[in-house]
């Protein structure tokens, strides 16, 4: 399936994991020595527990806030984080998690050090095409599409919270490689 396809039929839990997922590897290393708590970290239980969505959001919210000021990386990610509705369900969430998606690759293509050898590489990386993809798009659009079937194949019975453990780790990893090649990129220019 299409990663278009995973997000269409992805169901509630699904939709706000993978998109808190997505914001979370959009966002730039911390600063060495930040002892902070991780901006996104409230969100993570409230994909298990729906009841605790808005009151977590706002949480996420006002940690990246502090973090997060126009022009800086994360600034797309507050902005993101602000226009997540407020009740996690329904075709608002759906909406917002493809949002989360499309931010998602459109930041890996530009840390890609191979321009993409076609037009509109993340539509195709979301249409299930990664070819003519630099590697960091292509890995990132097969991450996505990794971690929905992770999440489709939960079952519903078993601890949400050993899933979405697994989900935070295949994230993470992808969050280091973002991080690694934004750092290489950037010795590159200097």
């Amino acid at each position: 399936m299409s990663l278009l396809d995973l997000i269409a039929a992805a169901d509630e839990r699904g939709l706000a994991a993978s998109a808190v997922a997505c914001l979370e590897r959009c966002l730039p290393q911390p600063a060495p020595g930040a002892t902070g708590p991780e901006p996104l970290r409230p969100l993570w239980a409230a994909c298990v527990e729906p009841r605790l969505w808005p009151a977590r959001l706002a949480e996420a919210r006002t940690a990246l806030d502090t973090l997060a000021h126009p022009g800086e990386p994360a600034a797309p990610v507050r902005d993101l984080l602000a226009d997540a509705p407020d009740d996690r369900a329904g075709e608002a969430l759906r909406a917002w998690a493809d949002a989360c998606s499309v931010l998602a690759l459109e930041v890996h293509l530009g840390h890609d050090m191979t321009a993409p050898a076609l037009p509109d590489p993340v539509a195709r990386c979301r249409a299930g095409d990664p070819s003519g993809a630099g590697p960091l798009l292509a890995g990132e659009a097969a991450r996505q599409t990794a971690i929905l079937e992770m999440l489709s194949a939960m079952d519903e019975n078993a601890p949400a919270t050993a899933g979405l453990r697994q989900i935070r780790d295949v994230s993470t990893e992808g969050g280091r490689i973002l991080r690694a090649a934004a750092a290489r990129r950037g010795r590159v220019r200097s």
